[in-house]
């Protein structure tokens, strides 16, 4: 997570969070902490939210008769668990999300696993129509509490350079 304090004020200072572009470097890999334990609640209602109607995902009965043996996690859960995982790290400076890419589910996840992510900055450019921003790519990857790979993804963003994010316009 980054956090940072900038002075507001005299004896007074502010939390801020997240990268402006200049803060990226291809190469450098950002571990998001805290993990997150998937809970059978977090599974249902994620399904139910989305109208994902597999029995895979909350019927017990029909879940054991799987080749797992139980449910699974419902995968856009998993997604969009390492996507917020990943947003104090990657994109809390981001004016947009350009676009996810190659998602590839590499191992089931299950009720009541643990799930962390790492992402690793792939490519970065300056913006060719916006002076005050450039774009970043990273790979977001997932494991579970035994370190194995669950989730991989990469994703693209629209990021503010230092002093044109709306965190600077509005005094944040």
């Amino acid at each position: 997570m980054v956090q940072n304090v900038k002075q507001v004020g005299e004896n007074r200072f502010r939390e801020t969070f997240g990268r402006s572009y200049e803060d990226f470097t291809v190469g450098h890999i950002y571990e998001h902490r805290p993990g997150r334990t998937i809970t059978k609640t977090d599974n249902t209602w994620f399904t139910l939210l989305t109208m994902n109607t597999h029995p895979m995902h909350f019927d017990d009965e029909y879940a054991k008769a799987s080749e797992f043996g139980k449910c699974i996690v419902c995968s856009p859960l998993t997604v969009a668990i390492m996507v917020g995982m990943s947003v104090t790290d990657c994109s809390q400076k981001a004016i947009a999300n350009l676009g996810w890419d190659g998602i590839k589910m590499t191992y089931p996840l299950f009720e009541d696993d643990t799930l962390t992510a790492e992402s690793e900055v792939i490519e970065k450019r300056e913006s060719s129509s916006r002076p005050g921003a450039g774009i970043v790519t990273i790979r977001t990857t997932g494991f579970n509490q035994n370190g194995k790979q669950v989730c991989t993804f990469t994703r693209t963003m629209l990021i503010a350079k230092e002093g044109h994010s709306v965190e600077d316009k509005v005094n944040y």
